[in-house]
């Protein structure tokens, strides 16, 4: 039997990285570079011997039969679902020898990204063409974003800690209230498996980029667990270029670190209940332009802690209860602009859900009763009114019969600041031949300001009111063995809708419509994938504007990408383009359209080890997602993997 004592030192000297986040629920976690690098190395490489059964990288493309829970809050097939569905399983993470999770989601349909910058850059999330604060972003079912920008936390969160991924496009403001208009990204986190499976990698790349992790997952039948630590360290390239507004060109590079850690735990209670937990970590430290001479810093911090019980109460009855707290955090350091020098702004978020469902001749009914605490703290934090409560009850039924499927829910938000809001959705599918299926759902959002939008020193608007909408799709789908294509058709039409940049407004019309088709599939050897949006975001209230194309996002984009798989070999290449866009509401600074090519190829040379490499932007292409901010250029890494299997 293969001595136990590595494996709980191990797991020891990560759980003493993570040690401090469970006194609260949930206070403050202190990460070291040192104790992520001794916990990489411990949980992985000390534990060689250990037997393992971890999937390979080059496993198979993600199943069209998985199983999702995103889409209706109750866990059903991919294809069951009427909505729109994207699964990015830890298989395809590896394949995509991607560094950052922006580059992972931007090959996906339907979604766009504007950056300032390299990796840790501020950046901004388009889905269907929606503001990047209608996304929702959940993390094993939790709220992570900041409240006061109101956009998720998608720029300081490690690929390393990521089980699978499922984006769901379209409204769920029904389901899931506030912000999830253009739909929800839950993210996994890596859970336990039976037995003892370690893993380790080590990367290097352009900019003198090098990252560092390692972890386990482990389980004996009744009692499991995983934990994963990264630690990351780039020296960037510029930010920005001599076209960037305000003065704030600097030449410099602007590097990047990131030190990151989660760890779950999970038991089983009895034969059909279960207890979880999740710690997770990630500090950063980013260095940014705002003007000439100096070195602008700042840190940032997003964490995540719940604790979550479930199971059956009785035949045909599952409850789920869920206390969770989140934290997004920016703390300026150094600044050579005193007006962006805010100190430290943190955004807190208590959320406590209880979810139940039920099966009935109808299919499955959803009663759901939340709360959630939003908080901006801080003495620094120059807010007028820091927190606000949401409290929520949401009905929902989803079910099948034959060869029709149906989805309905409606929710009430009882908002501190803006009272009640109620949101519902209504869908349909009908699958007229084995192959064939089509389908129709109309739903209605709401979107409340963030505090930035609201109360920010002399940008605030305090008299701005909650955004409505209301949204309707069609969609058409053929599938046939692992081949699926998808036509979808989508209208969004909001009131109130609240506007970029400083100075924010209520703009009583916008619409957002458009068209994706995507294909996926697998041919012998090969796993293929494309898609086309072509979107019309633009300004309906009549005036000046009228017609105006909204900012940062194209109206056409295109990607596809290829991979071929054949034993420990796998080559892969994305290409993806897209047409011009508008940096500013009043469409006056034209952002130029661009496309580029990636390269990737792996090769497990052993059972256990495999080396990856990922060629970006092979063609050089200098374009920008931002005015003045520049985009990377030509990129290498390589990557060195060990995975006993």
């Amino acid at each position: 039997m293969t001595p136990q004592a590595p494996h709980g030192h191990a797991l020891c000297v990560a759980a003493a990285c993570l040690r401090s986040s469970a006194s609260s629920l949930f206070p403050a976690l202190s990460l070291s570079r040192s104790s992520l690098l001794v916990a990489a190395l411990a949980a992985s490489l000390g534990l060689a011997a250990a037997p393992s059964r971890a999937q390979s990288p080059l496993a198979a493309a993600p199943s069209l039969d998985a199983v999702i829970v995103t889409a209706t809050r109750s866990a059903m097939r991919v294809d069951e679902a009427i909505a729109d569905v994207t699964v990015i399983d830890r298989a395809e993470i590896e394949r995509s020898e991607g560094q950052s999770l922006i580059e992972l989601l931007a090959r996906e349909p339907g979604i766009q990204f504007s950056s300032s910058g390299g990796l840790g850059k501020t950046g901004s999330l388009f889905l269907r063409g929606h503001e990047s604060r209608h996304t929702l972003l959940l993390i094993d079912g939790v709220r992570v974003g900041s409240a006061t920008a109101g956009t998720p936390s998608i720029d300081n969160l490690p690929l390393d800690s990521i089980d699978r991924i499922e984006i769901v496009r379209g409204p769920l403001s029904s389901l899931y209230g506030s912000d999830a208009v253009g739909g929800v990204i839950q993210i996994f986190t890596r859970r336990g498996q039976e037995g003892f499976h370690p893993n380790a990698h080590a990367a290097v790349g352009s900019h003198r980029y090098g990252r560092l992790g390692g972890g386990a997952a482990f389980g004996d039948g009744r009692f499991d667990g995983a934990v994963q630590v990264q630690t990351l360290d780039t020296d960037g390239f510029s930010a920005t270029n001599a076209r960037v507004p305000f003065g704030n060109f600097n030449p410099d590079r602007d590097g990047f670190e990131q030190n990151a850690a989660n760890l779950r735990l999970g038991t089983k209670l009895g034969e059909s209940w279960r207890i979880e937990g999740l710690l997770l970590e990630s500090r950063g430290k980013v260095q940014y332009d705002d003007g000439p001479g100096a070195d602008s810093r700042a840190r940032l911090r997003t964490a995540v802690q719940s604790l979550q019980a479930g199971g059956r109460v009785l035949d045909g009855w599952h409850t789920k209860l869920l206390a969770a707290h989140s934290v997004d955090s920016y703390d300026t350091v150094a600044t050579a602009n005193p007006f962006y020098d805010l100190g430290v702004i943190e955004t807190s978020q208590k959320q406590f859900t209880w979810e139940n469902t039920f099966a009935t001749p109808l299919g499955t009914a959803l009663a759901l009763l939340e709360r959630l605490d939003q908080d901006v703290s801080r003495p620094a934090a120059p807010f007028a009114l820091g927190d606000r409560r949401i409290d929520a009850v949401a009905l929902g039924l989803s079910g099948s019969a034959a060869d029709h499927s149906w989805q309905a829910s409606v929710r009430n938000d009882r908002n501190s600041q803006f009272g009640n809001q109620t949101t519902g959705s209504m869908g349909w599918g009908y699958a007229f031949t084995p192959a064939w299926s089509v389908g129709a759902s109309y739903g209605t959002s709401f979107v409340a300001p963030s505090f930035n939008q609201l109360y920010y020193p002399g940008f605030g608007n305090p008299d701005l009111k909650p955004e409505e909408g209301r949204h309707a799709e069609l969609s058409l789908a053929w599938r046939s063995g692992v081949h699926a294509v998808r036509a979808a058709w989508f209208d969004s039409r909001i009131r109130s809708f609240i506007s970029s940049g400083p100075a924010p407004v209520n703009i009583p019309r916008t619409r957002i419509d458009g068209v994706t088709l995507s294909y996926e599939g697998r041919w012998r050897d090969f796993v293929f994938g494309a898609s086309l949006d072509r979107i019309d975001p633009r300004n309906e209230t009549h005036g000046a504007s009228y017609g105006k194309q909204l900012p940062r996002r194209s109206e056409v984009a295109f990607k596809t990408h290829v991979d071929w798989i054949r034993g420990p070999w796998s080559l892969g290449a994305t290409w993806a383009a897209y047409s011009d866009r508008f940096d500013d509401a009043a469409n006056a600074r034209p952002l130029p359209g661009y496309g580029t090519v990636d390269l990737r190829a792996d090769w497990r040379f052993t059972r256990d080890w495999s080396v990856g490499a990922r060629l970006n932007n092979v063609g050089d292409k200098a374009y920008e997602t931002a005015f003045g901010y520049d985009q990377p250029r030509r990129e290498a890494f390589l990557v060195v993997r060990y995975e006993p299997r």
